[in-house]
């Protein structure tokens, strides 16, 4: 059951992508699975540009040289976008399987997400991605799979036995699981302000194709700071500014982020426990992560790091400080994620 699975604890933007980068690195990971559709970003440094990456269809393992990508029944296609994110990460074609029930995002979906309110009343990023799992639950019969997108053709191929073969001979799976806890449409206790899917890692292993017995690894990824897209997005516990997280981090520099998707100015906030107290009831992380901790003042991270175990009640295992390093808490040693 060599399944390890990646989920965000807040409300997306955690690092997942670094992660589940690092992790299918170091555990000499085969396959890799991206789940969901295009509307969030994950952010990996490219090894050829020295550059961020920021890859909405694929798993960040595409930039490594022997990492099969799957994307799976439960993943929502925008053609356009994918083969740009082939041509940006030198993924050969032998190295991209898609499972024929994939759903493909269509113009209409896009139109139709333009044409709400959803951007004014919940920040939504307008992918499609949301009108498209509303056309599928709803049986529409002009739902577009992937098997019936004459683009895709090359890469299409069930990806369950795939998947099973890659188990039965010991082989390493990693699910990349988008957006956060924060944002599942059953679990959030934010509701309406949610995405379109249930955002947990049960949920990203059946998107997968996968069953929870195959799962031996469930991967929390948390933040110092906590974000939400910018504007209407919903309730954000001790929301500060970016000028606040500057100058109490006493960095040069001015702190930023704008979102992958839409380029806006993300909310930022102060840690919240509850938001992962929940994620981790619900989750049952084998492992977390905290990352962004190169937010803080330095002399201020090892108590910032105990009063976060204190306050969610588990142990942290990996530190991350910055878009390229993550810290083994067990073994105290620095490794670099390239």
């Amino acid at each position: 059951m060599p399944v390890t699975v990646v989920v965000g604890g807040q409300f997306g933007g955690e690092g997942k992508g670094k992660v589940a980068h690092f992790l299918s690195k170091e555990m000499n990971a085969s396959v890799a699975i991206r789940v969901g559709g295009t509307n969030s970003g994950h952010t990996v440094i490219n090894p050829r540009t020295e550059k961020p990456l920021i890859l909405r269809q694929l798993p960040t393992a595409a930039i490594l040289p022997d990492v099969t990508c799957v994307l799976g029944a439960g993943t929502y296609i925008n053609p356009e976008i994918l083969f740009e994110e082939i041509i940006q990460t030198g993924l050969s074609p032998d190295r991209l399987f898609i499972d024929p029930s994939a759903m493909v995002v269509t113009e209409q979906d896009i139109r139709e997400e333009k044409d709400s309110l959803l951007r004014k009343s919940i920040g939504s990023t307008l992918s499609g991605t949301g009108a498209a799992v509303q056309r599928r639950i709803s049986r529409d019969q002009a739902v577009k799979l992937a098997k019936d997108d004459e683009r895709l053709q090359q890469f299409i191929q069930p990806v369950i036995p795939y998947l099973r073969d890659s188990l039965s001979s010991g082989e390493r799976i990693i699910i990349e699981g988008t957006q956060g806890f924060g944002l599942s449409l059953l679990h959030s206790p934010y509701y309406p302000f949610a995405t379109s899917r249930d955002t947990t890692a049960a949920a990203f292993v059946a998107e997968a194709g996968l069953s929870p017995m195959d799962v031996d690894e469930i991967v929390l990824v948390i933040r110092a700071f906590p974000i939400r897209v910018g504007g209407n997005s919903g309730p954000l516990l001790n929301e500060i500014d970016w000028e606040t997280v500057t100058k109490e981090s006493q960095r040069a520099e001015t702190l930023l982020e704008l979102t992958s998707v839409t380029k806006t100015r993300r909310r930022i906030a102060r840690f919240d426990a509850g938001i992962v107290r929940q994620a981790i009831m619900v989750n049952r992380p084998t492992h977390i992560v905290l990352n962004h901790l190169d937010y803080l003042d330095r002399s201020k991270t090892y108590d910032f790091i105990n009063n976060i175990e204190l306050l969610v009640e588990s142990q942290i295992d990996y530190l991350g400080f910055g878009p390229t390093s993550i810290l083994d808490c067990l073994s105290k040693k620095k490794m670099e994620v390239k």
